[in-house]
């Protein structure tokens, strides 16, 4: 804040960069990221990535929340971006991260509206495959996302459900 060079020390238990002239901490704070498996007549929806990390492997539709930003309203955008189709929300798959990643990457079970997709920059290629023989995914922690799609009928919360029209007309 005062431009004085930042040190690592000992704050709120942890080794964080301090300014010993002014007293600011920088923390590290995570980036959260936002999917959907996006499911129609038994297929989903996933995209062929055009950008590290994992260029080139498919992936659920996904993205950054900016800031400020509904989760569950960035991740209904981030799939239309990425994939041209409108989604419906259906209910919260989990909450997942790598350890040691700064991404904290929230996943939604959605129902994909009408339409054919088709990539954005950030896509190589967009599809929809049927759900028992999908590519391999890009991120470890896809399998766990799949498995609690295939749960969600068990327990399902559909409080989450929203689509950015919802919010838009009230």
């Amino acid at each position: 804040m005062c431009a004085s060079p930042l040190a690592p020390r000992e704050i709120f238990g942890r080794r964080r960069p301090c300014c010993s002239a002014c007293g600011y901490v920088h923390f590290e704070d995570p980036k959260v990221a936002v999917g959907v498996v996006a499911e129609r007549a038994g297929e989903i929806l996933l995209t062929k990535r055009n950008h590290e990390p994992r260029m080139g492997c498919w992936s659920f539709p996904s993205g950054f929340v900016d800031a400020g930003e509904d989760v569950r309203l960035a991740a209904v955008r981030e799939a239309l971006e990425e994939t041209g189709i409108g989604v419906e929300l259906d209910r919260l798959l989990g909450v997942y991260q790598e350890e040691g990643s700064r991404v904290v990457y929230i996943a939604y079970a959605a129902r994909a509206g009408e339409g054919e997709p088709v990539p954005d920059a950030e896509s190589m290629e967009v599809r929809f495959f049927p759900s028992d023989a999908l590519p391999e995914l890009a991120f470890p922690h896809d399998g766990e996302i799949l498995a609690a799609w295939r749960d969600r009928f068990t327990g399902a919360n559909s409080d989450s459900s929203l689509t950015l029209g919802d919010r838009r007309r009230g």
